[in-house]
């Protein structure tokens, strides 16, 4: 019961009725009354929320609200003089997310904690029980000062404190204690904050445009606003920002960023907090999309709703980065520099460095000569001693950038300082992104600025368009470096012959340039390409090849992945589109460079073998002549003559090998090499029976190096490749490629290449290749009696995007088989699955190329009727598309 005597709550809230709670409290049972009023209280600031309410307000109202809860979850016990309950953390700050924690400080004398010591553990376990989610510790004066004094998390939440109920005169003796002038001086307190935003960056790997990123802690995040807050109050000695006003710390137009940004993040935090139903902070893909809709985002014609949120996301915690930058630098100028002596080196008339920062060397620089805003990028290119901009100069380009029009990007003075910064491939990209993030190059490459922040929503593109480009044109940067003899061996050796590195850069930053835009990226990047080396005065020849770069950009990676490049006519035709050595030298390392800034997972051993072979061989083919075409008939004899050598070195006679090869058609001489035919025929040379012969080892083909190779050849067994490709799919390893030979004898000879599911080689495990030897032999015991494909769980992330199965058939005038291919979001069992329907379906599976990019497949499977002719049912066709796109789509979302 409710003692009549405790004290209104001295704030009311007018959706809260205090006398009706004081009655309910006297006569129900207290947990239940105050678990009643959270639920309620909950349910109305969420109907608020969903009907647009200031957010601050929403927040705000929160804390107030729990204020007066814990005041009366206090009152239910007796309290002496000399203890007091604090908000401390962002509750201190009278801030409260849905979820949010309630940190909490039980602040008390020596004397009292023996005698009350019971009361304290009831409270606690009062606030528990009726579902409060709260931080707490109790502590006196002297235990809090002795932690505070090694720990600055301790400290800052002693500064941001305030009295809920209790003592008062407590916490304002801890805060005096605990002042800049007793611990944490502001100079220590700074450092020790920016070198805590440095290592929390460096969790985000220092970017904003994590694919599901961390509202709180990445940056550009509210834990960056609060830095701020933090260094700021301790060194001026207030309570809010706007009691900063007239301190000449930030302009009007900081302040309007800094407080809209904040409103934005957290009126994202808070229906983040509320459609999660738990203290959540990362923008997880399903809460992206819901709260895209919940924000009444709707999908149009160019983008989804989803990427228009997550765009205006990205945008916003980019201009908070910059600002985070400017107002940091301004704090250590006036509180660690300010009694320095400060050390300035003139660069010319316009910039200095001071303390290895660049400022203008007077306020009127880029008014008076507006080229120097790229000029000062090109220096600070040339001079990598510069750690940075000065924060007066950051404030001058946000002024004056309004300077950059169609005019100043015609101007020959700042097309020419363009390029001379494209030229200075050490420091390039780290120019290029402060462009960014001071808004320079969005506005002198409006093109770029429109990719700026764009997301892509799936699993291919791991980054928004412009951080992806920024990392390609790293990554061309880096092939310079030596540790990338080791890592990127050939684009190492193939990017010190390139003519021109800058013409490699404008590809880079052109590539994917139109995306958004509707129609092909590609098309429309080399139109916009072409426009810029015209504007910067690069030569008509030069100005062809990196259009055709943009627009090709895709091909080597396509080819390499999805088309057979040990036919010497793929090679043939791929040579003839990229019709010479420079155009190929261009080319590789624009993909390799694109690859490697797509997805960290798209690149492994495996596909940059496929890379590796395809330049190799194109460019043996140019040297050739494209004239002279390899005939494919001199090449299947070299390879079966060499394979017989190999083989009567082991005592295994010519007549025997033609006798096994028997009726094996030229497609299995022309893709395998002369190595691995005679290894399968030494082995097929040893069967005594016509069991399923299964052979495993590292492939020794270095064009192909890190793949385990897995050689399976049968007699007259229906299911094969659905039972290997679930067997393999249960040893959790990726199929990189497939090759199915069929024989008119009935021999089915299936050569399959595998990473483990990480993309990672295999290894030389012994115990590792005999299981999964065994698990084939198991899988194909049961191969004629087929009934269910093995599943296993599809991974959270692909779940929540929307890319439908999409197919293709067409008949293959080069192979003569029907070529359908599949592209889908990747999942377990997705190869079993489709080769069930081939065989529902009475196809035969002639061959296979398997290529997953990221969590996508793009798979082109070879087939044929029983009789080994194309198909030629349209109702046939048009039913297996179908069955195919239902089918995995349905695995998808069951799973």
């Amino acid at each position: 019961m409710l003692n009549p005597s405790v004290p209104y709550f001295e704030r009311p809230l007018f959706f809260f009725d205090q006398s009706r709670f004081r009655r309910a409290l006297s006569e129900q049972p207290i947990i239940t009354v105050f678990k009643d009023a959270l639920a309620a209280a909950n349910g109305q600031f969420n109907a608020r929320f969903c009907e647009g309410e200031d957010i601050r307000t929403l927040v705000y109202e929160r804390a107030l609200f729990i204020d007066c809860i814990l005041h009366y979850a206090w009152y239910q016990f007796e309290w002496p003089e000399g203890i007091s309950l604090e908000a401390v953390g962002g509750y201190g700050r009278g801030e409260l997310h849905p979820f949010s924690d309630i940190d909490l400080l039980i602040l008390h004398t020596p004397e009292v904690l023996p005698a009350y010591k019971d009361n304290i553990e009831r409270f606690l376990t009062l606030l528990w029980d009726i579902g409060l989610e709260i931080g707490h510790s109790v502590r006196t004066i002297k235990q809090c000062v002795e932690i505070a004094r090694s720990d600055i998390t301790v400290a800052t939440n002693i500064m941001e404190s305030r009295t809920l109920v209790g003592d008062g005169s407590l916490r304002q003796e801890l805060q005096q204690l605990t002042s800049p002038d007793q611990l944490w001086p502001v100079d220590e307190f700074f450092r020790a904050k920016w070198d805590e935003q440095i290592q929390r960056h460096q969790k985000y790997n220092d970017t904003e445009y994590n694919l599901e990123p961390n509202i709180k802690n990445a940056p550009g995040g509210i834990r960056d606003i609060q830095v701020i807050c933090w260094v700021a109050k301790r060194y001026y000695q207030v309570r809010t920002l706007r009691q900063l006003h007239g301190k000449n710390f930030f302009t009007e137009e900081e302040f309007s960023m800094l407080y809209s940004g904040e409103e934005f993040l957290w009126r994202v935090r808070y229906g983040l907090h509320m459609v999660a139903k738990r203290a959540e902070e990362r923008l997880l893909f399903d809460h992206q999309r819901e709260l895209a809709k919940l924000f009444g985002y709707t999908d149009n014609s160019e983008n989804l709703a989803v990427e228009q949120f997550m765009h205006k996301y990205y945008r916003t915690v980019l201009a908070l980065r910059e600002l985070n930058d400017v107002l940091l630098q301004y704090l250590q100028e006036v509180i660690l520099n300010k009694d320095a002596a400060h050390h300035i080196v003139p660069l010319n008339e316009r910039f200095q460095i001071r303390d290895n920062y660049i400022e203008a060397v007077h306020n009127t620089v880029f008014e008076d000569r507006p080229s120097a805003l790229l000029e000062i990028f090109v220096l600070m290119a040339q001079h990598p001693e510069i750690e940075g901009v000065h924060a007066s100069t950051i404030r001058l380009l946000r002024e004056n950038r309004y300077l950059i029009d169609d005019n100043y990007r015609r101007d020959p003075k700042n097309t020419q300082l363009f390029m001379k910064l494209l030229q200075q491939s050490a420091g390039l990209v780290e120019q290029l992104k402060r462009m960014t993030r001071y808004g320079i190059l969005g506005l002198y490459l409006p093109e770029f600025g429109r990719v700026t922040g764009q997301m892509q929503h799936d699993l291919f593109h791991i980054y928004t368009v412009d951080a992806h480009t920024l990392k390609v044109v790293q990554n061309m940067c880096n092939f310079l470096l030596p540790s990338a003899k080791e890592d990127f061996p050939v684009a190492a050796h193939v990017v010190t012959r390139l003519p021109k590195l800058e013409l490699l850069y404008i590809s880079g930053l052109y590539h994917d340039i139109a995306k958004g835009r509707g129609g092909d990226h590609s098309t429309l990047g080399a139109v916009d390409a072409e426009e810029f080396c015209q504007r910067h005065g690069i030569s008509p020849r030069e100005t062809r090849l990196v259009c055709w770069l943009v627009e090709q950009h895709l091909l080597m990676s396509a080819v390499a992945q999805k088309q057979d490049i040990s036919d010497p006519e793929i090679i043939h035709n791929f040579a003839l589109r990229v019709g010479d050595q420079l155009h190929l030298d261009y080319l590789y390392c624009l993909t390799v460079a694109d690859i490697n800034s797509t997805n960290k997972e798209l690149w492994n051993t495996w596909r940059a073998s496929l890379l590796r072979q395809l330049y190799l061989d194109t460019r043996r083919a140019l040297r050739r002549g494209l004239e002279n075409n390899i005939d494919k008939q001199d090449l299947i004899e070299e390879t079966q003559q060499a394979a017989i050598r190999k083989l009567e070195r082991k005592g295994i006679s010519a007549d025997r090998a033609w006798q096994i090869w028997g009726d094996m058609g030229e497609e299995y001489f022309l893709r395998e090499s002369f190595q691995d035919i005679a290894w399968h025929t030494a082995a097929v040379a040893e069967q005594q029976d016509d069991a399923p012969l299964i052979l495993i080892k590292k492939t020794t083909n270095k064009e192909l190096a890190g793949a385990t190779q897995i050689f399976v050849r049968s007699k007259e067994r229906k299911n094969v490749f659905v039972a290997v490709a679930s067997a393999l799919d249960q040893q959790n390893l990726s199929i990189q490629d497939a090759r199915i030979y069929n024989s008119k004898s009935g021999y089915t000879i299936d050569t399959f290449f595998v990473l483990n599911q990480n993309g990672e080689p295999l290894g030389s495990n012994p115990a590792v290749l005999k299981s999964i030897h065994k698990a084939l032999q198991d899988e194909l015991r049961l191969a004629d009696n087929y009934s269910e494909v093995i599943t296993r769980r599809t991974p959270r992330r692909l779940k929540y995007f929307s890319m439908p199965t999409r197919t293709s058939l067409s008949n293959d005038m080069i192979s003569g088989y029907t070529m359908l291919e599949v592209i889908s979001p990747d999942r377990p069992g997705l190869l079993a699955c489709i080769g069930r329907i081939f065989l529902q379906f009475g196809v035969q599976l002639q061959n296979a190329k398997i290529a997953t990019l990221g969590e996508r497949v793009e798979d082109i499977f070879f087939i044929s009727d029983n009789q080994g002719f194309p198909l030629s049912d349209p109702d046939m066709c048009e039913r297996l598309q179908r069955e195919i796109c239902q089918q995995l789509d349905r695995r998808v979302t069951s799973q």
